[in-house]
C-alpha cells in the first residue's frame, strides 16, 4: 500500500503541454527582448545588469503561467523561486540557461524546464530559441528534437569519445577543473565547451556529443536534460553508485559511461 494517491493517466501530458508552452513563451521572450548591442558593452556592469532583469522576467513570466494553470504546484527556480506547494508536482526552471552566451549573442542558451511528481522527474523541456530547437522527453515515452525522435550516438571507445565540459565562475574551482581537463584530454578524442549544462545534456541526447560531464551543476541546471537525456539511451549519474548531483553530472551512452565515470573519479573531478 502507498499513500501517494494514484495520478490521473493524463498528467504528464498535461505537464507536457504546460512546460513546451512556458518554455516557448519564454524563450520568445528572451530572443526578441534583447537589446541588439548588448554584446557590444559585454564588459560593462550595465550590459551584465540587462542580462540579469532579462533572466529574473524570463522566470517570472514562467511562474506566472504555472500559477494561473496550476496553482497548487511547487517551484523551485533559478532565480528565487521556491513555492513549497501541496500538489506532489514540482517544476524545476531554469529560466535562462546560458547566460554568458546571451549577453554575447551567441545562440546556444537556452530556457529548461522539468516537472517532477512525487519527487521523480517525468517531463523535460529545454527550448533553444535562437536555434530553433525545442528538446523534450517524457519519462518511459522517448525523447524528441522537435518532432523527431532523439538518440545518443553508439559509444565509442574511449579514445574517440567526443566530449563536452563546462567551468564554474570561482577561479579557485576553474583551475581545478582544468587540472582535471588537462588529465583527461590525451584520453579522448577532444573536448567542446559549449556554455550551457542543459544543451550540453540534449546534444548527448541527439548524437552530438558522445558524453558530458561537470562539476558544480544545480538542480536547475540539469533537471529537464537529464531525463532528455536518459530517455534518449544515456547513463547519467555523478561519483560511482551515485545520482547526478552539484558534486558531479555525467552523460554518456551506456557502454561508454562507467569507463568515463571511473576515470573522472580518479581524477578527483567531483572536487575542489
Amino acid at each position: 500500500m502507498t499513500d501517494q494517491p494514484e495520478r490521473p493517466d493524463g498528467l504528464k501530458a498535461e505537464l507536457l503541454e504546460i512546460a513546451l508552452d512556458a518554455a516557448r513563451r519564454a524563450g520568445d521572450f528572451l530572443r526578441d527582448g534583447r537589446p541588439a548591442d548588448l554584446g557590444v558593452a559585454a564588459t560593462k556592469t550595465s550590459a551584465v545588469d540587462v542580462v540579469t532583469e532579462m533572466d529574473i522576467a524570463s522566470e517570472k513570466l514562467i511562474t506566472g503561467l504555472l500559477a494561473e494553470r496550476r496553482p497548487n504546484d511547487g517551484v523551485l527556480g533559478e532565480e528565487g523561486a521556491s513555492v513549497a506547494g501541496t500538489s506532489g508536482v514540482q517544476w524545476v526552471i531554469d529560466p535562462l540557461d546560458g547566460t554568458v552566451n546571451y549577453l554575447y549573442g551567441l545562440p546556444s542558451w537556452a530556457v529548461s524546464i522539468a516537472a517532477r511528481v512525487d519527487g521523480e522527474t517525468v517531463v523535460g523541456v529545454v527550448h533553444a530559441p535562437v536555434r530553433g530547437e525545442t528538446f523534450r522527453a517524457v519519462l518511459g515515452e522517448g525523447a524528441f528534437l522537435n518532432d523527431s525522435p532523439a538518440r545518443v550516438r553508439p559509444a565509442p571507445e574511449p579514445a574517440l569519445a567526443l566530449v563536452g565540459t563546462g567551468f564554474g565562475y570561482r577561479a579557485e574551482r576553474r583551475a581545478k577543473q582544468a587540472d582535471v581537463l588537462r588529465e583527461l584530454i590525451p584520453h579522448v578524442r577532444d573536448i567542446r565547451r559549449g556554455g550551457s549544462a542543459a544543451i550540453d545534456l540534449c546534444d548527448v541526447a541527439a548524437g552530438r556529443l558522445d558524453a558530458y560531464y561537470e562539476r558544480g551543476l544545480n538542480e536547475w541546471d540539469y533537471a529537464a536534460g537529464d531525463v532528455i537525456a536518459r530517455e534518449a539511451g544515456a547513463l547519467t549519474g555523478g561519483r560511482p553508485g551515485e545520482p547526478l548531483s552539484p558534486d558531479l553530472t555525467i552523460a554518456a551512452p551506456p557502454a561508454l559511461f562507467e569507463a568515463l565515470q571511473t576515470r573522472l573519479d580518479a581524477l578527483g573531478a567531483w572536487h575542489d
